[in-house]
């Protein structure tokens, strides 16, 4: 989490209704990490603390200074054995509101601590189209600018108009535009940031019944429609949700293999001459699967390129760590006992065997904390 943004960005203060912190009310929790990731891996905190409301983030941060963590959902984090050597802020705060609308759209403001298939859920109900094919992602609203959560041909990036953070850098409350927020695949200026604090989050969705055109080949093929079609909100959203749960990508707690932060590394994302070493490379066994991005750039799949390298679904690691087996990208804690470093461990037998076979290095998606790949 040491890395900043290169760029300043706007902003627009807020009025500081934080001023008062209320947060020492809530009660001091204990216990290990581990309840609150869906891994169920990290050890200790030195104190856990719960915020069910902006306000209350703001004065729990204000009041751990540099040593807090802030945890929602644990979807999309991995912590270390060792646990967290500060203040551990559960953030619980919730509630959607319209902020304008009209005849083709709506924005709505989501507090950060809202879970996030409920508010898919929500606009779906609501015929409020844009994050239909984002279900059935486990975590909170206000993690999916940090990573520009995206799915199934859409991301959040599309949707958001604007970012309500604190700036831990100044003590203010501030409002940043989605066009200073930085995103990109799988990124933004929030990742690797102890600079900002997300408090809210706004989207901008058209009103339709309707989803935005399927983008992606597998839902298309799913859905028994073309790619750039549309269909019923509600019919979008149950493909998605049947195709999540296929590859064990929708929390149950039945399934061992959901114990995991979903897709353990990023698809890499080469030039042209880079992709053509790759095809090169891998010419003794098929064309790998890729998709054309910005310029030259083409995103190549991270499933393929392990499953390719000899590390199939359900390949085993130490401790009763294995990969899914039902997704090549989920790396899991299938006994529920593991430790975070023999999660490790798998993930870079994993990595280092990709880089053996094909010569490029995978990256973690999920933020790494008190821990390393």
């Amino acid at each position: 989490m040491g890395a900043t943004a290169t760029s300043q960005p706007r902003v627009k203060d807020v009025p500081d209704v934080y001023a008062q912190p209320t947060a020492a009310a809530q009660p001091v929790i204990s216990g290990e990490l581990s309840q609150y990731t869906t891994l169920r891996l990290g050890g200790p905190a030195r104190r856990i603390v719960t915020a069910t409301t902006a306000e209350e983030i703001v004065a729990h941060v204000r009041q751990a200074g540099e040593h807090a963590l802030l945890l929602a959902g644990g979807s999309n984090v991995v912590i270390g054995d060792a646990g967290f050597p500060g203040t551990v802020i559960l953030v619980r705060s919730r509630g959607l509101r319209v902020l304008t609308e009209d005849e083709q759209t709506v924005t709505i403001r989501v507090e950060a601590g809202e879970p996030w298939d409920d508010l898919v859920a929500a606009t779906v109900r609501n015929g409020w189209s844009g994050l239909e094919c984002l279900s059935g992602i486990p975590g909170s609203t206000g993690a999916t600018p940090i990573q520009n959560v995206g799915a199934y041909g859409q991301e959040v990036a599309e949707t958001i108009v604007g970012v309500q953070v604190y700036d831990r850098s100044t003590g203010t409350i501030t409002q940043l535009d989605a066009a200073d927020c930085g995103f990109a695949y799988r990124a933004s200026i929030f990742k690797y940031s102890e600079r900002w604090v997300v408090l809210a989050v706004d989207f901008r969705l058209a009103r339709s019944a309707l989803s935005g055109p399927v983008r992606y080949a597998e839902l298309a093929r799913a859905l028994g429609v073309e790619v750039g079609d549309r269909v019923p909100l509600a019919h979008a959203r149950a493909t998605v949700l049947e195709l999540r749960a296929g590859k064990g990508m929708v929390l149950d707690a039945a399934d061992p293999d959901t114990r995991s932060v979903g897709s353990f590394f990023t698809n890499p994302v080469l030039d042209a001459a880079e992709y053509e070493e790759l095809r090169q490379r891998a010419a003794d066994i098929g064309e790998p699967p890729a998709w054309p991005g910005a310029g030259d750039l083409v995103k190549v799949s991270a499933a393929w390129l392990i499953d390719k390298a000899g590390f199939g679904k359900g390949y085993a690691g130490p401790e009763g760590v294995a990969i899914s087996s039902k997704h090549t990208l989920a790396l899991t804690n299938q006994t529920g006992t593991a430790t975070t470093e023999a999660l490790l461990t798998l993930a870079r037998e994993i990595r280092d065997g990709v880089h053996a076979r094909f010569a490029i290095t995978l990256h973690p998606e999920p933020v790494l904390i008190t821990c390393t790949l």
